[in-house]
């Protein structure tokens, strides 16, 4: 594989995910994290902590922080083929950041610079996966894919091991991605299934507010593989309904994201479930502070399963409690009530 030797990479988005992944790539190669809040930015710089997303975890001196956009891409400006953008944005931040690009980026000469997102979800109103946000907001000629797979940030940040799937139909945006991202503790691995990585990565957050839900109940962990187990095949129908390719369901980015989202103490996701599951609100739970993809794309991909005419059960029950009153219980009761049916 023919990789850059060194690449300067701009990390768009300082949330705990962008904030990790621009450490992990400052320790190979020239890279700055753009934050939006200037006095986070200011922050960050000064103690090389991110002491809002990831307090005690110390950055790369290396690092350069900055909170000017314009700066950010002309510290890319040179090669396109030696530059990478990761945007560390949610997938309600990924259309203004990709029109932001779109304005700034043919004028830097740098309009095929390779993009990769990290957003996991579907976009809240019109059912839109990342991929298809981006190519509707990015410049004529870009190139792009999504980095997905098992991985808390905060574990990325202080250099634990883990492995990824970069996921693009442009060989160069693979090749940048790893060239930036793979060695030391972290694997990178290559895909070219941008969908399937994108669903996979949706919908495992969904299973694993059922998974906290169920666990919050304390019904077991019968029960908890059970959901696990037929949420993995409730991923995969939507996926290939949507023209993603089997396999990948069964490898990192499905598989491996599920089993990680519904069972990691870390989970944002499960956590939520655990607090509804012992009797709290979502909207008390949301006045916390505490956010969940999981939550916010429950509805958005519910209503693009029914666009084609897929059965999601477990999406359609989670959206009962979390938005229709439902109670858990009752919503643990439809889902046991349901006819016996061939596995697969």
């Amino acid at each position: 594989m023919n990789t850059p030797a060194a690449l300067r990479v701009a990390v768009l988005g300082a949330g705990s995910w962008g904030t990790a992944l621009a450490a992990a790539a400052a320790r190979r190669h020239s890279t700055l994290l753009w934050a939006r809040d200037a006095a986070l930015a200011q922050a960050m710089a000064q103690a090389h902590e991110n002491h809002r997303y990831l307090p005690g975890v110390p950055l790369p001196e290396a690092l350069a922080v900055g909170s000017d956009l314009d700066a950010a891409l002309a510290f890319l400006q040179g090669d396109p083929a030696r530059s990478l953008i990761i945007l560390g944005v949610p997938v309600a931040g990924l259309d203004p950041i990709c029109r932001m690009l779109a304005q700034r980026l043919p004028a830097l000469g740098m309009a095929g610079v390779p993009i990769v997102w990290t957003c996991k979800g579907f976009e809240e109103g019109t059912s839109r996966l990342p991929h298809e946000i981006a190519r509707a907001a990015l410049p004529a000629g870009w190139r792009g894919g999504v980095l997905s797979g098992p991985s808390f940030a905060r574990e990325v940040a202080q250099g634990l091991p883990v492995a990824l799937t970069i996921a693009s139909r442009e060989s160069s945006v693979r090749e940048a991605t790893i060239a930036a991202l793979h060695g030391g503790p972290m694997r990178v691995y290559a895909s070219g299934d941008v969908v399937g990585v994108e669903a996979g990565g949706a919908l495992k957050n969904i299973i694993a507010v059922a998974c906290g839900i169920a666990d919050g109940l304390h019904l077991g962990t019968n029960a908890r593989a059970a959901l696990i187990t037929r949420g993995l095949a409730e991923i995969a129908r939507f996926g290939q309904a949507l023209g993603a390719q089997v396999e990948t369901f069964s490898g990192l980015t499905g598989l491996g994201d599920l089993v990680l989202t519904a069972t990691g103490d870390l989970s944002r996701n499960r956590r939520v479930g655990l607090e509804i599951g012992a009797g709290r609100s979502l909207g008390d739970i949301l006045a916390g502070g505490m956010t969940a993809e999981g939550v916010r794309c429950a509805r958005a991909v519910l209503a693009r399963a029914r666009q084609l005419h897929v059965e999601l059960p477990i999406t359609e029950a989670v959206c009962a409690v979390l938005f229709d009153g439902v109670a858990p219980v009752t919503a643990v009761s439809s889902l046991l009530a349901r006819e016996a049916r061939q596995e697969s």
